[in-house]
């Protein structure tokens, strides 16, 4: 099956009542159904969804992600965990040291299909997909299909039926769209403007990258807005911590990349504000699809410099019309983060400093004593799952 319909329309109960229904009545001790998404996040989130619906028919459901500790998850295999929620790089850690199977698999779901089979993902899968058994269903599940991925969907899927219930190109129905013209500098008052309205009271900011996520969460905190953020350099329990508070509304602001866009449902979230546009129109659909889910209503803002029209322009020809852009309100003349140390704005990069310039600059005093080392733990290198 290829299955595609609204962010926030109920993709995952789609797939978790049927595969639900089937295991019921089967033995328990075998795992028998695999489900693959691309995040830890979305891993963990369907697989609390699947527990609350199976918690009174004897099936069992483990969420299998990395960064965590390797032991427990090695107990959910042994004992034959009925539906195992996994990414892929965590699994095949574990089918290459030998501590999961996948011999037992008659139901495969790939959810957010058409991220887990871009560029990034579709290694992955294709050596998962050489470990399970040949004979079983296979079900893609997505808010989006782009042509691309319908194409190489073909190859993996064998006759699937296809149910299309998204408009194409479109997010879900109830979602104000609202656009920003701003310099790329002033898109950190403009969000402090923006803020003043106690109307603005849970908001996802997404970033481009990791740093402006955390220079974004640090100005914000500056200004007394309680934020947090997510990306893929924190570690998998500060990821956990700050999603977990965020819902239950310790921060106002969760500043987030893309990593948090797919599939992630926090109840009565109002407003989604796009810091930076996304590059890719359905990355656009995904980031606005975390608000008015389940038919509720929201409000997506998103702020367009000068240097990020050209992606803002492919967003519009994916929706098919063009969005008009809002009056922006009047901010304050001296810029909130211009003294801050890595301002969010774009640097452009210094002229290289003469010979007499570099001599003529004062050397700074050598600290006496030790260096102390640095005590903080890197993140441990491999594959990110």
């Amino acid at each position: 099956m290829l299955a595609s319909a609204p962010t926030g329309s109920g993709k995952s109960a789609a797939f978790g009542l049927p595969l639900l229904h089937v295991l019921a009545d089967l033995p328990r001790g075998k795992t028998r159904c695999l489900i693959l998404a691309p995040t830890r996040e979305l891993a963990a989130q369907i697989a609390e969804h699947l527990q609350s619906l199976a918690r009174h028919t004897g099936v069992k459901v483990a969420a299998i992600y990395g960064g965590v500790g390797f032991g427990p998850q090695v107990g959910m295999f042994r004992r034959g965990t009925d539906i195992i929620v996994a990414t892929p790089g965590r699994l095949l850690d574990h089918l290459s040291q030998g501590t999961a199977t996948l011999e037992g698999i008659e139901l495969l779901v790939l959810d957010e299909a058409d991220r887990m089979l871009d560029m990034g993902f579709l290694p992955d899968v294709r050596r998962v997909l050489k470990r399970l058994p040949a004979k079983r269903q296979t079900l893609f599940f997505s808010a989006t299909i782009p042509p691309a991925i319908g194409a190489l969907t073909k190859e993996l899927l064998h006759d699937p039926v296809r149910v299309d219930l998204a408009r194409i190109g479109a997010p879900a129905v109830g979602i104000t769209q609202t656009i920003y013209s701003i310099d790329q500098q002033r898109k950190a008052d403009l969000l402090l403007e923006l803020l003043k309205d106690n109307n603005i009271f849970s908001a996802i900011a997404f970033t481009r990258t990791k740093s402006r996520a955390n220079r974004l969460a640090a100005m914000l905190a500056k200004h007394n807005v309680p934020a947090d953020r997510i990306h893929g350099d924190r570690s998998q329990a500060q990821r956990t911590r700050a999603l977990d508070d965020f819902k239950r509304g310790k921060y106002r602001v969760l500043v987030a990349t893309d990593i948090a866009a797919r599939g992630i449902d926090i109840a009565e979230l109002g407003h989604v504000i796009n810091f930076d546009v996304p590059m890719v129109a359905e990355d656009y659909i995904h980031r606005v699809g975390r608000t008015a889910r389940a038919k509720a209503t929201g409000d997506a803002i998103t702020f367009v410099a000068a240097d990020e029209e050209k992606y803002f322009s492919q967003i519009e020809r994916a929706l098919g019309r063009r969005l008009d852009r809002a009056k922006t309100p009047e901010l304050p003349a001296v810029s909130a983060v211009a003294a801050m140390p890595g301002a969010l704005q774009r640097q452009r990069p210094s002229a290289p400093r003469t010979a007499a310039q570099s001599q003529s600059r004062p050397r700074r005093p050598q600290p006496k004593g030790p260096a102390h080392a640095d005590t903080g733990r890197p993140a441990p290198a491999g594959r990110a799952s």
